[in-house]
């Protein structure tokens, strides 16, 4: 049965082309020949379509049929090897990180998330599980992340030394591709042929002395008559920079934490002698008898604002002509990476209802009473130093190899196939947790202690290097995924019509994906000696294994209408369908439409419609349960103020008192999930003006329509919802202080995402002058709405509206979002400007929040190359002028910024040696 074929068949084909019309009419007075002109383009035809017949065909992005351009339908912005190299960086995740039309992105900032060390791509800021990235036009393995597999492509595994392009589809393209290509589609297209030896260093810091940057990469190609041979390979490291080396986020906003370092004591019924609840170490060796506000703690200065890393990887690539219609291709690739963060120190909760006890025998007790979990219970709350910072570390391995067969049939057919395995593999190591089971052991009582060969522990005084090895847990996790892809494709000319020849490309695909999470036994096990839900401070959760396969066919058609005519140079429609059955959820059909028209030589109009298809990922279905500190911010704080769910919630209740700014919570997967379905739409022009030869200008508005989309509430828009309006108040429970126990925030399908904006690129290469080969280029994506949608009881209701926010840790959606950049060149020198702008957001949904300020930051360098060609020298600076990231409140969590949208690092300057043979 086809599951899906209802909602694919109630999608309604808009008509096409309205807005290209429009465009074309405000360009005329500009560029739009005179009828005799355009009547003696078409008397050349003959000649110059004659000539066409010799010039190679290509494939770009958002095709698999071959053309003799490389402009089609749907908007690609495309990167040469020269511009890779102009911008100043090292690996292809920080390259396509500074995009206008990325969004906030995972990368190495920070200690929150769980995917350090990786970068994720997150076009059209709908996440990076809605954009497809492809190596030479085939998928890439998605990456094993911290504490589980994760739904996104690792960049930081793909070698820059060995990319000749990137080639980036903004635009919907599940039709052609398969699923999620909904927000668009990179593909990193490696050198096919390289003869010579390439080799680089590349070395930098911070003008603070931090964040020391190494980079070597190597390339060597060799190609003949036999095929080509290509070996890239690369070693990269990098230095942590911790929080307290940065003015603005050496002390969180957020407020400071009354978890101590003395630590926090409370006691149902007054202590006997003191006649009081609560005290404090007066730092005298004796006790304060109250627990002022005052006492706070800022454990923010060693944890980390930017993690360390290390890598290494080799890729290698042979082509070999079988006979000269036939080429056999394999390539493959091995990374490993090493990553690491660090988190303020553990801080466990001690209390007598979870089954500690502290006798009045105890050697470090001395008050000489005891503290048990019935009668008089109690609460010890200590941010234990003494053990040093939690530190995760994670090992990723990623390997893929691919082989296959391409050629050519007589007729000017093109065919390839290839078989693709891919896998990612992580260990993932958290030191310096707590193991709370020991800690009731080495609290008391003392028998118990003794005969378990403990040590006693001093909770209320100065903890010992022998006492902190005693409680210290480490906890070791594994977990990884698997890739199988079989694909075959054809691609040719079917007969000619009037206006050319009818275009049509045809495969079939076979994938499985697979991937398993083993979390550490020692942290899973169940504690002997508490009540507790956990034996350590880090939370257990469950394990996790699955994986799906699916098999699928497309068509796509190109066919050319018109040709030649008045006010028609080219009018050309494209067609796709997909057929995907998959063995989890069924079956289902997505197409694409679009249409090119070109008035004249300079201009030309695009159109598109694109159906978009995203099923759910294993980690979405079958992730195990776990609990995990989320970062924010209760609006039931203080008892709320009257807001609607915050009923029940005492005036006395201080989140940060309790929590420190983070909220427990339970996340795990959901089986139940369906699949997300998409519709595109999208309309723009290239112009080319003839009256100013190396410009090139092009603008594309696009509209997403996203439903079912798979998402969590997020625990701040859960927390604002139930506060603001009581509605799924029964996700998040309290106890009778008001501190928040567990809040449930697993994936869901939200129902409903839209997005909206525009997209503009102009390049300029001026004409050659004495002073030398200028070349200008403007990038800039603007979002004109980001709207997410709920059913609620009452229906539909519109519960966010994003553009212009950042109201929301992690996630920015600037409207204005631009790169541009000068590049010189004269003789053997050369030197690079480029401009990066960020634009201003709002903290908060509504009027009276703070406002984020856009940042602009510069980047320069200069080269020079030898006078043999052998060797460049390059100088270059990041971030000139020493921009710190905009502060913000809602949106920064701890560090006091987004950290997947800015970069914290400052001034960074770097020296490269590139020898060419």
């Amino acid at each position: 049965m086809n599951k899906m074929a209802g909602k694919g068949e109630s999608r309604r084909v808009p008509r096409l082309g309205v807005m290209m019309v429009a465009i074309a009419g405000a360009l005329a007075a500009g560029g739009m020949p005179a009828t005799a002109d355009a009547q003696s383009a078409a008397d050349t035809t003959s000649g110059d379509a004659n000539k066409a017949k010799t010039l190679e065909t290509v494939s770009v992005v958002g095709s698999r049929i071959r053309r003799k351009d490389e402009v089609a339908a749907s908007p690609v912005f495309t990167m040469e090897r020269n511009e890779i190299e102009a911008t100043g960086v090292v690996s292809v995740g920080e390259l396509l990180q500074e995009l206008p039309s990325v969004g906030s992105s995972f990368n190495s900032t920070g200690s929150g998330g769980t995917s350090h060390g990786s970068r994720s791509l997150n076009l059209r800021n709908l996440g990076a599980n809605r954009s497809l990235v492809l190596v030479n036009g085939r998928r890439w393995v998605n990456g094993a992340g911290t504490r589980g597999f994760r739904d996104f492509v690792d960049l930081n595994t793909i070698p820059l030394a060995a990319v000749e392009r990137i080639e980036v589809l903004l635009d919907g393209a599940t039709a052609i591709y398969g699923a999620d290509a909904i927000a668009g589609v990179v593909n990193i297209i490696t050198f096919s042929e390289f003869d010579g030896l390439k080799a680089s260093s590349y070395v930098g810091q911070t003008d603070k002395g931090d964040g020391f940057t190494h980079n070597e990469d190597f390339l060597w190609g060799k190609s003949g008559d036999w095929g080509s041979a290509l070996v890239s390979a690369t070693v990269a490291g990098s230095n942590e920079i911790l929080a307290g080396h940065r003015d603005f986020s050496r002390v969180p906003l957020q407020g400071l934490s009354r978890n101590t370092p003395a630590g926090r004591f409370r006691n149902s019924t007054p202590v006997d002698g003191f006649g009081t609840k609560a005290f404090v170490p007066d730092g005298n060796g004796g006790f304060r008898l109250d627990v002022p506000a005052t006492d706070v703690y800022n454990d923010q200065p060693d944890t980390t604002l930017i993690g360390p890393l290390d890598m290494a990887g080799v890729y290698g690539q042979l082509r070999f002509h079988v006979s000269d219609a036939v080429t056999f291709v394999t390539e493959g690739l091995y990374n490993t990476r090493e990553s690491s963060q660090r988190f303020p120190p553990a801080t466990p909760r001690i209390r007598g209802g979870d089954g500690m006890t502290i006798p009045a025998d105890h050697p470090y007790n001395p008050f000489g009473v005891d503290f048990q979990g019935t009668g008089t219970k109690f609460e010890v709350v200590r941010t234990i130093t003494e053990l040093g910072p939690r530190i995760n570390t994670q090992n990723v391995d990623t390997m893929r190899v691919a082989a296959g067969f391409e050629g050519d049939f007589s007729n000017g057919w093109s065919w390839n196939s290839f078989y693709t395995y891919a896998q990612n593999k992580a260990k993932w190591t958290s030191a310096n947790q707590i193991d709370l089971d020991k800690v009731a052991l080495a609290l008391g009582p003392n028998a118990r202690c003794a005969a378990n060969d403990c040590v006693p522990l001093n909770i209320f005084g100065t903890i010992t290097p022998e006492m902190a090895n005693y409680i210290r847990a480490t906890g070791v996790d594994h977990n990884g995924t698997k890739q199988h892809d079989f694909t075959a494709n054809l691609t040719g000319d079917l007969f000619e019509l009037p206006a050319g020849m009818l275009a049509f490309a045809g495969g079939v695909e076979y994938r499985k994906e697979s991937g398993y999470d083993q979390p550490s036994p020692y942290f899973n096990e169940t504690p002997q000696f508490i009540t507790y839900s956990r034996k350590t401070t880090s939370a257990p959760r469950l394990p996790t294994a699955g994986s799906y396969d699916l098999k699928e066919a497309y068509v796509e058609f190109n066919v050319p209408l018109l040709a030649n005519l008045p006010a028609v140079k080219q009018l050309e429609l494209s067609a796709a369908t997909r057929y995907s059955s998959y063995n989890t959820f069924g079956n289902t059909t997505n197409s694409k439409l679009g249409l090119v028209w070109r008035p004249w030589n300079d201009l030309m109009l695009r159109t598109t419609w694109a159906q978009g298809f995203r099923a759910p990922s294993i980690n979405e279905l079958y992730a195990g349960l776990r609990q995990t500190n989320l970062p924010a911010v209760d609006p039931c704080n203080g008892g709320g103020a009257g807001k609607p769910g915050c009923a029940g919630v005492p005036t006395s209740y201080d989140q940060r008192n309790y929590s420190g700014g983070s909220i427990l919570s339970t996340v795990g997967g959901n089986p139940d999930l369906r699949p997300e379905t998409s519709v595109n739409r999208s309309s723009g022009f290239i112009y080319t003006p003839s009256f100013a030869k190396g410009l090139t200008w092009s603008v594309d508005w696009y509209d997403i329509d996203l439903k079912e989309a798979i998402s969590s509430f997020g625990s701040q828009n859960l927390l604002d919802l139930c506060a603001n309006t009581g509605q799924r108040c029964n996700l998040i429970k309290r106890d009778t202080s008001g501190e928040i126990i567990n809040l449930i925030d697993g994936p869901i399908n939200l129902n409903r995402l839209k997005a909206s904006g525009v997209d503009t690129t102009m390049r300029y290469q001026l004409p050659t002058m004495a002073a030398g080969n200028v070349g200008l280029m403007f990038n800039a994506a603007y979002l004109n709405a980001f709207d997410r949608y709920d059913t609620l009881p009452s229906g539909e209701v519109r519960v966010a509206r994003r553009a212009g926010k950042s109201d929301i840790a992690r996630e920015s959606f600037p409207r204005w979002k631009a790169n541009t950049a000068v590049d010189w060149s004269r003789g053997l020198w050369s030197a690079n400007w480029s401009m990066h702008y960020i634009g201003s957001t709002d903290e908060g949904p509504a009027p009276g929040y703070g406002r984020i300020p856009a940042q602009i930051t510069h980047d320069v360098w200069g080269a020079y190359t030898l006078r043999s060609q052998l060797m460049t020298f390059t100088l270059g600076v990041q971030n000139l002028f020493d921009k710190d990231p905009p502060l913000s409140y809602v949106n920064g969590g701890d560090l006091n910024f987004d950290m997947s949208t800015y970069n914290p690092r400052g001034r960074f300057i770097y020296v490269k040696a590139t020898i060419t043979l």
